[in-house]
C-alpha cells in the first residue's frame, strides 16, 4: 500500500494495550482480494469494526504480534474511495 502511494492517516497504538502497531490507510483493504493474491499466515486473521461513535475500520491483524493494517469500514465507502487489492 506505501509502494501505490496510498496514505497513512495513523500509525501507532491505537485503541487498546492489546494491541501493538496499527497503521491505518486511506482505502478499502479488500480483504479477499488479498487472500487470493498472497497466502497469509493463518495468524492473520480479518478484522472488522464499525462504531456509531468510536470510528470504523477494517483489515488485517496479527493474532501473535498484534499488529495490523486497516483501512476504511465497508459501510463508509464512497464513490472516491480508494481500494486496494
Amino acid at each position: 500500500m506505501i509502494a501505490a502511494g496510498i496514505e497513512i492517516t495513523f500509525r501507532g497504538q491505537a485503541w487498546t494495550k492489546k494491541c501493538r502497531e496499527w497503521v491505518y490507510f486511506d482505502c478499502y483493504i479488500d480483504r479477499d482480494a488479498i487472500r487470493k493474491r498472497i497466502d497469509l499466515p493463518d495468524c492473520i486473521e480479518d478484522h472488522e469494526h464499525y462504531g456509531t461513535h468510536d470510528g470504523q475500520e477494517a483489515g488485517f491483524v496479527c493474532k501473535k504480534c498484534k499488529d495490523a493494517i486497516m483501512g476504511i469500514h465497508p459501510r463508509s465507502l464512497n464513490p472516491e474511495t480508494r481500494v486496494y487489492q
